[in-house]
């Protein structure tokens, strides 16, 4: 576990490095920013349990409904059953419906396996979320205000606390791998995803908290935001360039995994999460601007 402080101390909870857990504490609030899977949720709770001791977890906030940000949640509550689930409200009306928390279980089996885990409790039925958020809403006593970021997904919320200019990104925004290396993940809008760097840059920012990744600050985090934008449009620019090539789907996608997927990406980026994200972001790109 890595440890950054600034005026909210963040500990990287993380189990696998294709996690997403990070446990927020100023000495008052205590906040966990997503869960990760639900095969490392009850590791991530004794994580959790070696820096709190026996404080309590007041909150977890999600960023957004898939399963390697939200499954592990059951755990961490069964941990900490006085904790608040905070969500947007279409991430809540997710986590409701059956048919989501199946697609959630398979995927979290198969990544599992993939690790070699194939025998661990099931409690993806128990996930809901407490507090559905609409954008503008504050948390109380946190000092946070939910920001809808549309664009990885329709749910994709960030948490924003103006007083330390700090922000808890979505994937929305971008993933940074190694230094500078920030790869796009607009799954549902491009131009949604536009939108939503937008509202990022009107906000007055000083340090971000990146999904998968964690803190960067000062002069990073506009360097982070300046370059995950412009990653987007260059994407979405190659994909087009490609379409209007007349290339296929399938032959777009080993063009950009061969220029894209290097081995700092690979570290935490498994390659069927990438193909199928890929994937996707080039059948919307086709939809959005192919014509």
């Amino acid at each position: 576990m890595n440890e950054m402080t600034f005026p909210w101390r963040v500990t990287d909870v993380r189990v696998l490095p294709g996690d997403s857990a990070f446990l927020l504490d100023n000495g008052k609030i205590t906040i966990l920013c997503d869960t990760g899977y639900a095969f490392t949720g009850a590791r991530v709770a004794r994580n959790i349990r070696r820096v709190l001791g026996d404080r309590p977890l007041d909150y977890i906030f999600l960023t957004h409904s898939h399963y390697d940000h939200a499954a592990g949640s059951p755990y961490i509550r069964r941990a900490y059953p006085g904790v608040t689930v905070a969500a947007g409200a279409y991430a809540a009306g997710i986590f409701a419906k059956p048919t989501a928390r199946a697609v959630m279980r398979d995927l979290d089996r198969k990544c599992a396996a993939a690790h070699g885990i194939f025998d661990y409790e099931d409690r993806i039925d128990a996930l809901s979320a407490d507090l559905a958020l609409s954008d503008g809403d504050e948390i109380p006593g946190t000092g946070f205000c939910a920001v809808a970021l549309p664009g990885h997904t329709r749910c994709s919320f960030g948490f924003y606390d103006a007083e330390n200019r700090f922000l808890i990104s979505p994937e929305t925004l971008g993933v940074l791998y190694g230094n500078d290396t920030c790869i796009p993940a607009y799954l549902v809008g491009y131009q949604m995803t536009l939108d939503a760097f937008a509202k990022a840059r009107a906000l007055d920012i000083r340090t971000m908290l990146l999904p998968h990744r964690g803190l960067v600050d000062g002069d990073t985090a506009a360097q982070f935001l300046r370059c995950s934008e412009q990653a987007a449009m260059d994407t979405a620019d190659y994909f087009l360039g490609l379409i209007r090539q007349g290339l296929s789907d399938d032959e777009i996608l080993a063009r950009y995994t061969d220029a894209v997927y290097t081995a700092e990406v690979r570290d935490t980026y498994p390659p069927d999460a990438f193909s199928l994200n890929s994937s996707i972001m080039i059948a919307l790109i086709r939809r959005e601007m192919g014509n």
